[in-house]
């Protein structure tokens, strides 16, 4: 049997490294790609190809493709996990920041997506798995632009579901919760450089400090545990158009589904510490 061929980005550490080792282990060619191939090396050391590729630079992302194309002929699976949490209040964070949020986020998985497409529906076939959010669902302070860029996966998962359809393409979004890896604590410290100081000081301190306990061991969930979800979705004939795992997703998005806004204001309030007024 030919092996199939995946593509992930974001590949070089947490759910997208840990989504490279398990579509390897399950026997797919898998390509893990990231901006930096030296931090690539745990997967090139289990026999994955690594590639350089920047989701923010055109020229990368079509170089890839094309070199994958031409190489194995085909691509069965995309995994658009390259991603970044940038935070700081709407009102302090500078414009280009959010346009490099959206840029990393949404337009880089984007444009992946549309290279790759011509390619699935040549062959009738294939999976986009986009690595979305609880985020994609619900809000927290602070946390605006980045909510922005998922709530944008999830319209264009859904909408790209319907068109891809008569292709024979699956368009699968993954929802994940509390995962330990380094994402937030890079989004404390981003979140702490720009809101640290001014009005929204004591705000930024206290949603700093969350953000970091994603990465202890007691309020966050294994990487594996969505790359667990990623293998299942790519593997089912009919896979869910949706898949939530990881610390605190489902509660926190049922209880958003279910309640009117200003209740789920108070909730996010009180579980933060936040002040109402």
């Amino acid at each position: 049997m030919v092996a199939k061929i995946a593509l992930v980005t974001g590949a070089s550490s947490g759910i997208g490294e840990a989504t490279a080792l398990k579509l390897h282990d399950i026997g797919f060619t898998v390509y893990g790609v990231a901006r930096r191939t030296d931090r690539l090396q745990t997967l090139a050391d289990r026999g994955i190809t690594t590639l350089a590729m920047d989701v923010t630079d055109d020229n990368s992302m079509c170089s890839g493709i094309e070199h994958i194309i031409n190489k194995e002929g085909r691509i069965d699976v995309l995994v658009n996990n390259a991603g970044y949490g940038s935070y700081g209040a709407i009102e302090e964070v500078p414009m280009s920041e959010a346009r490099r949020q959206f840029d990393v986020n949404v337009f880089g998985a984007a444009r992946l997506t549309q290279l790759v497409l011509p390619h699935m529906r040549a062959q009738h076939s294939g999976t986009v798995v986009n690595i979305s959010s609880m985020g994609g669902k619900v809000y927290t302070p602070l946390g605006g632009w980045y909510h922005a860029t998922k709530f944008a996966i999830e319209a264009l998962s859904d909408c790209m579901r319907i068109e891809t359809k008569p292709f024979g393409i699956n368009i699968v979004v993954v929802e994940p919760g509390g995962i330990k890896t380094e994402w937030g604590d890079i989004a404390a410290e981003g979140l702490k450089e720009v809101s640290g100081k001014g009005p929204y000081a004591k705000q930024a301190a206290i949603m700093a400090k969350l953000l970091g306990s994603h990465t202890n061991a007691y309020s966050g969930s294994s990487p594996s545990v969505i790359a667990n979800v990623i293998a299942m979705a790519v593997t089912a004939r009919r896979p869910r158009t949706r898949y939530t795992a990881g610390y605190g997703a489902k509660p926190i998005i049922f209880l958003r589904r279910i309640l009117p806004d200003r209740w789920f204001d108070t909730i996010i309030i009180r579980v933060t510490g936040f002040p109402a007024r």
